[in-house]
């Protein structure tokens, strides 16, 4: 992830200049959610301006018929934001109707939304193109085969360059690496997306991922995806495999069936299978920190301890194969406690994760809940005490990947079959996460608590289903706002007015030039990815082998705070996630599901 082109120059373009994109003659802009609001739900806007005009209402208006269905008082200036000297709150929550409107403040227009219980129907479906497009093995969007003599082993207990099959499971982002830890939590999203709200699933694909029904929802077929590879992964109970390939991958643009590097065993002739040992590795240079195995072996036993779970009724046998892997991962990571990295061998760019008693919590929670054998509770009640807020929230700024996953679903899942004392303390421990990041929000026009650092958009994703997640359990509203802040910046109530998602929504403004072989080389579309998110303006500066390929169409809205581009040449901001995209899923599923209660009246 996060390629470095080594045949780039180093060239910082700077971030807050205007480039070759003339100043437009608008001095403000209302920004939305440009998916649309569901009707029972949070709706807000946010205008920011860069003058310091007196404004007192904003108008919810009719598209059809141009009828002004709403007037409210414009409430308080923010103040200052990014490029911004004023910003307002526009909340029009109470307004019900299904429709399309717009909002206007003096002369400035929003673009057309629609309100309705509709609004996100199919968006969950819709990502799941992107993981598609992220297969190894065969990919069908290709319709072609990659990798498929995967790989030679390193640092095992088998003698080095020994072949393991581990051909399958998706590519991390636009580079070919392939991470267990990213892939566990991703597998694990999809499972818990399925479920929590089977319901929002369709069954239009074959489980190759080529067009067909199959009498499996699409979202469980890529879950099986995943949860194949892992098994090759982790094969016996005594191994363990960490990563496939390293950052010699990092070499240029080229579609994965044409992948060509030479790994030392010829030109794409196989990759490197990183065994999991615990301990500091390296191929080259730079060695990483690991401590142990078990936050990889934590999301190992999460992922297949749900499967288990589902597949129970489904099929026995694999059942059973996912039962005895779950254990025997959960064993393995209890063998080391302490955290595993990733491995680099060119550069310094690493999965720095320095936790992982959050990943030994879900894997027990979710054993206890597949055996229920009190052991395990147990154990899962003690990790759960240990990390009780994911260390990034609330602060500024963090390594990259240092605290992943972004949100602990273990307490969640902990929860779900706890006693009431219990169940109290652990959605306090969501309550006490959910505040910090409030604090830091409720000053500014678009709540916004989250660090931009590397991934920016995949913590947000992350910390909207936290406040889900806490909700749903406690039954308290209090974030309410916050959590739908935090979802509405991702398409499109942010600075620059743009979704975050490839093609999401369909009409509105998205990534077009995303950091990708496959537009790149091909102009190919990434439906469904959710690209990395704005950084800091003091991590852009710092970059190396950044040069923008086009004028910079949102020069304007670069501020000192934060900067985004649409561009194929920074791979800070705009690469899209497979691990990311994962859980924008579970989040859209989420949303389409409340739609759906909501418009029934029930409780949200």
């Amino acid at each position: 992830m996060d390629i470095i082109k080594s045949t780039l120059l180093v060239m910082w373009i700077g971030a807050f200049s205007i480039g070759a994109v003339a100043q437009q003659s608008a001095k403000s802009w209302i920004r939305i959610n440009q998916m649309g609001y569901a009707e029972n739900a949070v709706k807000v806007a946010v205008l920011g301006s860069k003058s310091h005009d007196k404004l007192k209402n904003f108008e919810l208006i009719d598209a059809i018929t141009s009828r002004v269905v709403l007037k409210r008082s414009i409430g308080k200036n923010f103040g200052e934001y990014g490029p911004f000297t004023s910003t307002y709150r526009l909340d029009f929550s109470e307004f019900k109707s299904p429709g399309s409107y717009y909002l206007k403040v003096g002369d400035t227009r929003s673009p057309k939304f629609s309100i309705g219980s509709e609004v996100y129907t199919g968006s969950a479906d819709f990502a799941l193109k992107y993981m598609r497009q992220q297969r190894c093995g065969y990919n069908p969007f290709l319709k072609a085969s990659c990798h498929p003599v995967d790989g030679y082993s390193v640092y095992g207990p088998m003698p080095d360059k020994t072949f393991i099959d581990v051909t399958g499971g998706w590519h991390d982002a636009s580079d070919y690496l392939q991470y267990s830890t990213t892939s566990a939590n991703a597998t694990y999203h999809l499972l818990a997306a399925y479920r929590d709200f089977p319901a929002v699933f369709s069954d239009k694909h074959l489980s190759n991922g080529l067009d067909g029904a199959n009498g499996s929802a699409d979202v469980l077929d890529e879950a099986k995806w995943g949860l194949d590879w892992l098994l090759k992964m982790h094969p016996r109970e005594d191994w363990m495999f960490n990563q496939i390939a390293d950052d010699r991958d990092h070499a240029g643009y080229r579609l994965p069936h044409l992948d060509s590097v030479n790994y030392s065993y010829g030109r794409g002739t196989g990759r490197p299978v990183y065994f999991i040992t615990g301990e500091k590795q390296g191929l080259g240079k730079f060695k990483n920190n690991a401590t142990g195995t078990a936050s990889t072996a934590g999301k190992f036993a999460s992922a297949f301890a749900l499967a288990s779970q589902l597949y129970n009724s489904k099929d026995k046998f694999m059942a059973d194969m996912y039962r005895k892997r779950s254990i025997s991962a959960y064993n393995f990571g209890l063998a080391k406690p302490g955290n595993a990295q990733t491995a680099s061998v060119l550069s310094p760019y690493i999965y720095a994760e320095g936790n992982w008693v959050d990943d030994m919590e879900l894997g027990a929670a979710a054993i206890y809940q597949m055996t229920g054998e009190e052991i395990y509770m147990n154990q899962a009640s003690k990790y759960s005490d240990e990390e009780k807020i994911t260390p990034w929230i609330g602060a500024d700024t963090a390594n990259h990947y240092q605290y992943y996953p972004f949100h602990n679903f273990g307490h969640f899942e902990l929860a779900k079959k706890s006693d009431e004392a219990t169940r109290a303390k652990l959605i306090g421990y969501y309550r006490e996460g959910i505040e910090k990041v409030w604090q830091k929000s409720k000053g500014n026009a678009f709540y916004r608590g989250v660090p931009f650092i590397w991934c920016s958009n995949n913590l947000t994703t992350s910390f909207a289903i936290q406040c889900y997640l806490y909700r749903k359990l406690s039954g308290d509203n209090t974030y309410l706002q916050l959590e739908q802040a935090s979802f509405d910046w991702l398409f499109g109530l942010n600075p620059w007015g743009t979704s975050m998602v490839y093609g999401l929504p369909s009409h509105g403004d998205t990534p077009v030039d995303p950091h990708s072989s496959f537009t790149v080389l091909k102009n190919y579309p990434l439906d469904g990815g959710l690209v990395d998110g704005p950084v800091y303006g003091s991590i852009y500066s710092s970059l190396i082998g950044i040069q923008l390929k086009d004028p910079d169409e949102y020069a304007e809205f670069q501020s000192r705070l934060a900067v985004y581009h649409d561009d194929t040449g920074d791979y800070s901001t705009n690469e899209p996630t497979m691990d990311g995209t994962a859980s924008l899923i579970y989040l859209l599923a989420a949303k389409e599901n409340d739609s759906r209660e909501g418009a029934n009246g029930k409780k949200q």
